[in-house]
């Protein structure tokens, strides 16, 4: 037997047109308006790139500040060695380390969102792979978080910075902000996203870069987004 749609669900996917693709305002302001949950629900974007992740090319990976953060407090983990452990300390990390550290998360310590690590220490890092990967914690250059610029990396964790990678299909699924933030605010951080997506546009995707786009909430029936209005975002 079919599972029954919950009647909250229904009554949220009556006030979205599933044929209409919306304008990026148009379409925020209405995810806005399908908050049903008692906590504050994260507002997600997701963008279908017409890229083949197998090509390593064509593998879309970074990140980016929100310039408005993300409405979550971010505990931070630094693997750095003296100077720049003091640093890390001094930029408000939550944790810092190398060997003593990867010893406690070899122990079962997870409890911090993003991991930075210096380059000298990646030789660590590679001990202890097995167990950040999966959690999507590994430090890499590309998201800025292999850095001698503890000091830059532990702020722009804090501040909100949002680490993105293409998956299988092609899409890239990233938390924007709270439904508690400004239709103006979400915006400003959507605008940024799409922005660094854009710069990061492979030399090898052809044809229309975006295809689709879409926005939701924790607990919410998808938005759907006109992707010609996002490439023209620069």
């Amino acid at each position: 037997m079919a599972k029954k749609t919950p009647k909250r669900l229904e009554a949220l996917k009556a006030k979205v047109d599933i044929e209409k693709n919306y304008s990026t305002a148009e379409g925020m302001a209405l995810v806005r308006e399908l908050k049903s949950a008692k906590f504050d629900e994260t507002v997600e974007l997701c963008v279908q790139l017409n890229v083949d992740p197998r090509h390593a090319d064509q593998m879309v990976r970074g990140a980016v500040v929100l310039p408005k953060g993300t409405g979550k407090t971010v505990r931070v983990a630094v693997f750095a060695k003296n100077q720049k452990a003091e640093e890390a300390k001094a930029a408000g990390a939550d944790v810092v380390g190398d060997e003593d550290l990867a010893e406690e998360i070899k122990n079962g310590r997870l409890d911090f969102d993003t991991v930075i690590a210096t380059p000298d220490t990646m030789g660590i890092i590679g001990k202890i792979g097995k167990i950040l990967g999966p959690k999507g914690l590994m430090p890499n250059p590309k998201t800025g978080t292999v850095t001698m610029d503890v000091t830059k990396a532990v702020n722009n964790a804090k501040s909100g910075q949002v680490n993105f990678r293409v998956d299988k299909k092609g899409n890239i699924h990233a938390g924007i902000g709270k439904v508690s933030f400004s239709t103006e605010d979400l915006l400003e951080n959507a605008y940024e996203l799409v922005k660094t997506l854009n710069r990061l546009k492979p030399a090898g995707a052809k044809g229309r870069y975006m295809k689709g786009a879409y926005l939701s909430l924790t607990q919410s029936p998808s938005v759907k987004l006109e992707p010609s209005e996002l490439i023209d975002i620069r």
